[in-house]
């Protein structure tokens, strides 16, 4: 299980912009104005070798303002999920009455602190660093995340303070299938139809699983472990006790898995917060399964299911190489349907391609359509492998990492999908500059 990091602060310090530069993305929305980031903002990040997942969170301030008292308690639960702790504060404005307060929040985690003086690019302001060793934190550091000054130092701090990554508990070749969706799609129900008996409570008030649920199993030869999640309700609504790491958890469950099986509600049909869990399920680069339940309540002709796709894939635009599996896991119709399109979608996941196969496909895919300039070049690609399964990871040696433009990339990634099967898997091309 990968360690977690939470960047917390008052509001408008910068947190976001330095969630965006340590993730290497405009993830996070930035704004001057205060109080932007009202929710816990989830990404991937990595240094030298360690890999951790990044918490954003919401200002913390104590006031009576608009949205406050969520992102204070938003905050609080990215702070006991975390554990290392990046304080941002505004080294440009000095310490303020306000970061005391943040501070003394801190103290009660009994977790590592690091402090990011951010906003400190000028040199004039830079004394102002010094205010902040009154705090105790594990150590201090200077940055600015819009100009990306510090940002190593900073990170070779968290990475010192990280715990070891937890170990497997399952041997490798356990294929491990998380069960996730929104409150009351019929996870738990579907975790029993996968495993042919009543082993998860089922019911029809939503939240009645609270934590994960691992159950290991062994079908036609293979060795498997389900693990049912709490539903992972929309942000801004989970500040309810019993809620307050139901979202950490499903996470943690993403995390682990091999295959993510998204339940959709065919009663409720097709809803934003289903397109959220999948979008988290994909920023983990793990492989998924679209599970419609409740078919058996819709009223169906020879057209439905034709009806239901191509809805599916207009709102699942981001997940079109995706296979869909309609089922009902109370009346058990249509399950035997899942279980050959999780193998293929797992031995996808695992799909090794030989290096002058790849190299092969890659050049061949240029000839047909050669690369237009971008930033005034015009990208080579002089040599492509294989460096991961689960997610299948290919690292491409070009001329210049800035020229290739998203959708030539993406056009590449197709072309690998034409040619082997990857149906259910994501792929990860990743740049380098040939040295």
């Amino acid at each position: 299980m990968l360690p977690t990091v939470a960047i917390v602060g008052r509001p408008n310090v910068g947190k976001s912009t330095l969630f965006n530069r340590i993730i290497g993305e405009r993830k996070s929305i930035t704004d001057d104005l205060s109080g932007i980031t009202r929710d816990r903002i989830y990404g991937l990040a990595s240094w030298l070798s360690r890999q951790f997942r990044l918490i954003d969170t919401g200002g913390i301030e104590i006031s009576d303002a608009p949205f406050l008292t969520e992102i204070k308690a938003q905050a609080e639960i990215a702070i006991e999920e975390s554990d290392v702790i990046i304080f941002a504060v505004d080294g440009k404005a000095g310490l303020l009455p306000t970061d005391r307060d943040v501070m003394e929040m801190l103290y009660q985690s009994n977790k590592p602190v690091i402090v990011a003086a951010n906003k400190l690019e000028s040199q004039k302001y830079r004394e102002n660093l010094y205010d902040f060793y009154e705090f105790g934190a594990a150590s201090v550091v200077m940055i600015s995340s819009a100009h990306g000054i510090g940002i190593g130092n900073l990170l070779d701090e968290v990475i010192a303070y990280l715990p070891e990554e937890t170990e497997e508990q399952y041997a490798e070749d356990v294929r491990r299938i998380s069960i996730i969706g929104r409150p009351n799609v019929g996870k738990s129900s579907l975790t029993n139809a996968v495993l042919g008996q009543e082993r998860v409570i089922v019911s029809n008030e939503s939240g009645t699983t609270t934590d994960s649920i691992d159950t290991e199993f062994h079908r036609d030869g293979v060795d498997y472990v389900v693990i049912d999640t709490a539903g992972m309700k929309k942000r801004g609504k989970i500040y309810e006790n019993v809620d307050r790491y139901a979202n950490l958890r499903a996470m943690q469950a993403i995390d682990r898995s091999d295959v993510c099986l998204v339940v959709i509600d065919a009663e409720t049909g097709i809803q934003a917060q289903d397109k959220h869990i999948a979008g988290y399920a994909l920023e983990n680069h793990k492989a998924m399964i679209l599970v419609v339940n409740k078919w058996d309540t819709l009223e169906k002709d020879e057209h439905t299911m034709n009806e239901w796709e191509k809805t599916i894939r207009s709102e699942f635009k981001f997940l079109k190489y995706i296979p869909i599996v309609y089922l009902s896991a109370k009346t058990k119709a249509r399950v035997k349907t899942l279980f050959p399109v999780l193998d293929q979608v797992y031995e996808n996941y695992n799909r090794r391609v030989s290096t002058s196969v790849l190299n092969e496909v890659i050049q061949e895919a240029m000839i047909l359509n050669p690369p237009k300039e971008h930033r005034q070049k015009i990208v080579r690609v002089y040599y492509a492998t294989q460096v991961k399964v689960k997610c299948p990871t290919f690292v491409l040696f070009v001329n210049d990492t800035n020229c290739m433009h998203f959708s030539y990339h993406r056009y590449l990634e197709n072309r690998l999908r034409e040619r082997f099967d990857f149906l259910g898997t994501p792929l990860n091309l990743v740049l380098r500059n040939r040295e």
